[in-house]
């Protein structure tokens, strides 16, 4: 009798105890259970348990369920409780991917469920693409937050200007999954308003008319392969710079002064250097004629020795030279005269 008393003194512990355990369980998923009751969301008791033991928050899901069926999504697009919960366990973000789906289907833009789940996965903010693509978005060009000046390009004419730009865009759904971000759109816009700039012949028509440049950069198709749609390039600001055509003149002028002076220094240096040398062959024509000199008086004992040269050819030859230097010192003194006489 005691035994059979203990077993069901046991077997009441137990039972309590699974009650206890019960109720908790049912008080936590209680109040999301009857709000999918309420509203059709079709997700029973037992789901949401699985939930928790799946490492999925049933709250978000119940939440986003139930936001997909009074919307209406359901109606259209196959949103399962284990799509919720595939997408949740695969990192995104259901609620926000809910209401991207709700914002799409009442601005009538065509993005299903499969592709609002790629979207979220591949890390954009879905529901800012299609706020984005619902209400145009304004970026500026430059991009303020990285850099505080302006576009810098240069007229024809050689005359700086200084724009700043407006790009009105909205997000193109399709080609969200791997275009390209803000930075290319800008850096696109940034390039083809300094080209359009550096094209035109004269400052003075791109301030009369900046609409020209924005419609140009336009044209060029700069929204290819990004995830925008350029709705309208607005020039903001556009300020006159420095004269960069007269400076680059002037600093090319004064390198062509310099280049001349390089090259009249370079001549003078050779002048220099071919008189100097004309110097040292005078110097050396001179030296070869006192050696000439020097073997005269040999080559006349070399002559009388050889009984070629006579006495009387000897003392003739002594008499020219004393005339020649006689002629000489006369006509020496005579230009020293001269002036002399003259006065």
């Amino acid at each position: 009798m005691p035994n059979s008393n203990i077993f069901y003194i046991g077997l009441l512990g137990v039972g309590a105890i699974a009650l206890l355990i019960f109720m908790a369980i049912f008080a936590r998923y209680f109040g999301l259970w009857i709000q999918c009751k309420m509203t059709r969301a079709g997700i029973s008791f037992v789901n949401l348990v699985m939930m928790s033991i799946r490492k999925v928050n049933p709250t978000t899901i119940v939440r986003s369920k139930i936001m997909a069926v009074q919307s209406g999504l359901t109606d259209n697009y196959n949103i399962s409780t284990r799509a919720l919960e595939a997408h949740y366990l695969a990192g995104g973000n259901v609620p926000n991917v809910i209401r991207a789906l709700v914002a799409a289907h009442r601005a009538g833009i065509d993005m299903d469920w499969q592709v609002a789940q790629a979207i979220d996965l591949a890390g954009r903010d879905v529901l800012d693409a299609v706020r984005t693509s619902v209400y145009p978005k304004v970026i500026d060009c430059p991009d303020p937050r990285k850099s505080a000046g302006t576009l810098d390009a240069v007229a024809a004419d050689g005359i700086q200007l200084k724009a700043r730009a407006r790009v009105t865009v909205r997000t193109n759904i399709k080609q969200l999954i791997g275009g390209a971000t803000e930075e290319t759109v800008i850096a696109r816009v940034g390039q083809g308003i300094v080209q359009a700039i550096g094209s035109t012949p004269s400052y003075k028509t791109v301030l009369e008319n900046p609409d020209r440049i924005s419609q140009t950069v336009l044209n060029q198709g700069l929204e290819a392969q990004t995830a925008f749609e350029i709705v309208s390039i607005d020039i903001a600001d556009i300020d006159v710079g420095d004269n960069i055509g007269a400076r680059l003149q002037a600093d090319q002028a004064e390198a062509d002064m310099r280049v001349a002076q390089a090259r009249a220094e370079q001549r003078r240096a050779f002048a220099a250097a071919r008189e100097q040398e004309m110097v040292a062959r005078t110097t050396e024509n001179r030296a070869a004629v006192v050696l000439a000199e020097a073997e005269v008086p040999m080559s006349i004992a070399k002559a009388f020795r050889e009984n070629k040269l006579g006495l009387l050819d000897y003392y003739e030859l002594k008499n020219v030279q004393a005339d020649t230097s006689m002629r000489t010192a006369i006509a020496g003194v005579g230009d020293e005269v001269a002036p002399n006489a003259k006065r």
